[in-house]
């Protein structure tokens, strides 16, 4: 099975690592210093308990040469790495890998732009401005490519191609049309041979909805306070705020088909099980880069107005983020 890794940093660098030690055929299309990182050392992960994971590099290209990554040729298996908002800049590096039978697996947090094509109800066939404008990443990548997943895994890359995992290796996978399918099998099997928890599902959009639910505020609340995620919980008043932009996400969740049984406070007693930790939304503002802001908020707004679901808290916490970030 011939695999490329689109992005290399934490999730896509920690999945392709392990694919590639399980005995995978695993290559990268990246750029600057990972390009040089993996050029020079292969794959690494540094793994929770301290040891150090190498792994043979099948092929390399630079995203920003078009010739080397065709000469890639088509692949059985395309893993995007990257974050939502730079996924149309690297549409040029996914297309002339995609042959007819190959997939493509985004690992990627928040509403992802397949998201209603063929889900049904009421929003049926809708793209979304907020991930997709112009619906260019739709026309590249069709929807009978995509294997939709939800990664529930911590990783960080402390320097260009050596990513540290941090905890969790969990992986939900699951067809966009909701049924099980022999590539769908498949695919949980070779994640598993790579030691992932990886596991099918029927209800994908169901999946990603919780997870959004989850993070949606403790993501750009973090940004915005620069605070760990045990801070936000302790604040009343905040947990109240974070709560009550979850109310309005699940009340849109119950309209589109994705209800969530649990409450807010179902969810915090999860959320501080971590501890202080340090959300990748936080990291990436305190970085300097662009925030995952739309794919995990501007979506949920997006969707609200299509189903006619005010969301002023979820308004909020998009424009005083988006307004934190620019004006650092």
């Amino acid at each position: 099975m011939r695999i490329t890794v689109i992005g290399a940093g934490a999730i896509g660098g920690f999945i392709g690592a392990r694919l590639a030690a399980a005995g995978a055929t695993v290559g990268a299309v990246v750029r600057g210093a990972t390009y040089t990182a993996l050029d020079a050392h292969g794959w690494r992960v540094r793994e929770a308990d301290g040891t150090l994971l190498t792994a043979p590099l099948a092929a390399l290209a630079d995203s920003a040469d078009p010739a080397a990554v065709k000469a890639l040729g088509e692949q059985d298996l395309v893993l995007l790495g990257v974050k939502a908002q730079a996924l149309p800049a690297v549409l040029p590096a996914v297309t002339p890998l995609l042959g007819p039978a190959t997939i493509v697996l985004p690992a990627l947090n928040g509403v992802p732009w397949w998201f209603f094509d063929g889900f049904g109800g009421p929003c049926e066939g809708r793209s979304l401005d907020a991930v997709d404008p112009g619906g260019r990443i739709a026309e590249a990548i069709p929807v009978r490519h995509v294997v939709g997943s939800v990664v529930h895994m911590s990783c960080a890359t402390p320097e260009p191609g050596l990513v540290r995992h941090v905890a969790g290796t969990g992986l939900i996978l699951g067809e966009p049309d909701r049924t099980g399918t022999p590539r769908l099998a498949a695919l949980v099997e070779l994640m598993r041979g790579a030691g992932l928890e990886a596991t099918a599902s029927t209800a994908i959009h169901a999946d990603i909805w919780y997870k959004l639910w989850g993070n949606m505020t403790t993501n750009p609340v973090s940004a915005l306070t620069h605070a760990t995620a045990d801070r936000i919980l302790d604040d009343e008043l905040v947990l109240a705020f974070c709560h009550a932009a979850m109310r309005e996400a699940a009340e849109i969740g119950a309209r589109i088909g994705c209800p969530i049984a649990e409450t807010p406070a179902d969810r915090t007693v999860v959320t501080r099980k971590l501890g202080a930790f340090r959300t990748s939304m936080l990291q990436d503002m305190e970085a300097g880069r662009e925030l995952e802001l739309n794919a995990l908020v501007g979506a949920v707004r997006e969707i609200g107005r299509l189903v006619e679901v005010p969301t002023p808290t979820v308004d909020a916490i998009l424009g005083l983020t988006r307004l934190a970030a620019a004006c650092r």
